[in-house]
């Protein structure tokens, strides 16, 4: 049987990696700190495979028929995609996947009521090419990518996505491939691309939000952390935080640990990250 081992959820903005030199110096220093000390987190974890859950950017999922998730198969994982290369600055990469445990979340995760399209030629943007370059730089953790729909409407409800993230745990703990697994939700904080926002940051949405995954109430996060209340901080982006509800149901919701926050106007995004020690003991479900 398995063991969730950790779990995680961080911003991917580009900025961090594209541009990171228009940040202040103490913004550049503290995100530099908090992701460095992530990285060591999930590394001294020693996962066999991460499970990670993130917004698809529209790049892969189509626009008419968009599935709320959608499992990557493949074996084998290259990134980033080529459109992506300069805009990143991110080197050229390659990461092994789990077909094994993919095909397992798709095939039980269906009769408790999760029905998970998959594919076996997704692309990677920032979603995975920044927490990866970070996290696991030498590329050594295989990945199970789940890529989901944060953008196109109708969304999934933050109920749904916390769902999920319980299913996703009671599938990964049943699996006999996985061993040790650490589920990563990637996306996030507030951030507006393109839209009449985008030079701003909500740093009161962001706090508050943090101060949810730092409480681990999952009815009261249901409750406050509505879609409607994400948009309301940055149309188009925020929203990419109902991964991070999905890692709030994987870990069985648990306060968070809140490791960084910056909320960073030159990045175009509120930027930070929170894990979940699984040692303790579980709060009341949603």
């Amino acid at each position: 049987m398995a063991e969730i081992a950790g779990v995680i959820a961080l911003s991917h903005a580009p900025g961090l990696t594209g541009w990171l030199d228009r940040a202040s110096d103490a913004e550049r220093d503290n995100l530099l700190a908090g992701y460095a000390e992530m990285g060591r987190w999930l590394r001294a974890l020693k996962p066999d495979v991460i499970v990670g859950i993130a917004n698809d950017h529209v790049l892969n999922l189509p626009l008419d028929n968009t599935p709320d998730f959608c499992v990557g198969t493949a074996g084998l994982w290259r990134g980033p995609a080529p459109w992506f290369r300069d805009w990143l600055n991110v080197a050229d990469y390659i990461v092994a996947g789990h077909a094994a445990l993919a095909r397992r979340l798709v095939r039980d995760a269906a009769p408790r009521g999760l029905r998970l399209a998959f594919r076996d030629d997704l692309l990677f943007d920032d979603n995975w090419s920044v927490p990866l370059h970070f996290l696991t730089p030498d590329y050594d953790v295989p990945l199970v990518p789940i890529h989901m729909n944060c953008v196109v409407p109708p969304l999934p409800t933050p109920a749904r996505c916390y769902r999920a993230g319980e299913v996703l745990a009671d599938v990964l703990r049943g699996a006999d491939e996985a061993g040790r697994v650490v589920v990563m939700a990637t996306g996030g904080l507030s951030h507006d691309p393109g839209g009449p926002r985008y030079f701003q940051v909500d740093e009161a949405f962001d706090r508050a939000f943090l101060a949810l995954m730092e409480e681990g109430d999952a009815e009261k996060t249901l409750r406050e952390a509505t879609v409607e209340r994400m948009i309301a901080a940055g149309d188009g982006g925020t929203t990419e935080l109902l991964a991070w509800i999905v890692a709030l149901g994987a870990a069985g919701g648990r306060p968070a640990r809140i490791v960084c926050y910056e909320p960073a106007q030159s990045l175009r995004c509120g930027m930070g990250g929170v894990v979940w020690d699984m040692g303790g003991a579980a709060a009341r479900a949603a």
